[in-house]
């Protein structure tokens, strides 16, 4: 089915378009956002789709050795030639796609989301539903990305090639990390958060958003509330990633020269 007539099937809420937008998702064929002349760009219809899936699929019970499942949505299949290198107990579910040299820990990535090769999801880390992971990418453990599925229009979790996102950080409410930002461990990024740069003469606040290549841990600031003045969380960018050839070798210059902990 031509793309324009499957998404005006998809909004008119038939299932078999439905379904096959959804296998068009689980293959790749599919995305619910993109990088269009350098902005993002969210496909509403794709994640009105994947709400709609929820709606036409029955639970099954799905067993996986001496494991089982009960739920909607089936495990991903084809892992081995897909070339992606899933840990057990590692969970992969149906409807998200991983590129080829992508390796997934003992995590969980969801519906809708997809994950670039050479990217790791470390031990536990969460990537929660229609989230975008770019390529070269490592999730520490712990790390958790918000799923963003309704409103459909509402941008979706963003973290761009060759980030790193220090453990325990938590990212959601459509919060958008730019490449190859490092995130220090257990930085809190919601919309509202402010992202404060703090390496001029004058701060810089910026929210629902990282920008490329900063180096963010976590703050506070003083806040007036009625019973008094409190510290409010809050993310500072304290420097830049140097230039350099080898991602990794600036990765750790970055790490070290300002001392971040991941």
């Amino acid at each position: 089915m031509p793309m324009h007539s499957l998404q005006a099937a998809v909004e008119a809420r038939e299932p078999d378009a439905i379904r096959e937008a959804m296998a068009r998702l689980d293959r790749g064929e599919l995305r619910v956002a993109e990088k269009v002349d350098g902005e993002w760009v969210v496909h509403a219809w794709v994640k009105q789709a994947i709400l709609g899936f929820f709606g036409v699929a029955q639970m099954q019970v799905h067993e996986v050795g001496p494991f089982e499942f009960h739920d909607k949505i089936p495990l991903k299949q084809g892992l081995a030639a897909a070339g992606v290198r899933v840990v057990p107990p590692g969970t992969v579910r149906y409807g998200a796609f991983l590129e080829r040299g992508a390796v997934v820990m003992p995590g969980y990535v969801n519906i809708g989301a997809r994950v670039g090769s050479g990217t790791m999801v470390d031990t536990w880390a969460t990537v929660g539903s229609c989230a975008q992971v770019g390529r070269n990418v490592h999730l520490s453990g712990g790390v958790g990305l918000g799923g963003v599925l309704e409103p459909p229009s509402a941008r979706p979790v963003i973290v761009e090639d060759g980030a790193f996102i220090g453990s325990r950080c938590i990212v959601v409410e459509g919060v958008h990390v730019g490449e190859e930002a490092v995130l220090g461990a257990n930085v809190v990024l919601t919309a509202s958060t402010q992202v404060i740069d703090v390496t001029g003469p004058e701060e810089v606040v910026y929210k629902g958003h990282v920008p490329p290549r900063s180096v963010v841990i976590p703050g506070t600031r003083q806040k007036r509330f009625a019973a008094g003045d409190y510290g409010v969380p809050c993310a500072l960018i304290i420097g830049r990633r140097q230039a350099s050839t080898d991602q990794k070798v600036s990765l750790n210059a970055a790490l070290r020269d300002f001392a971040v902990a991941v």
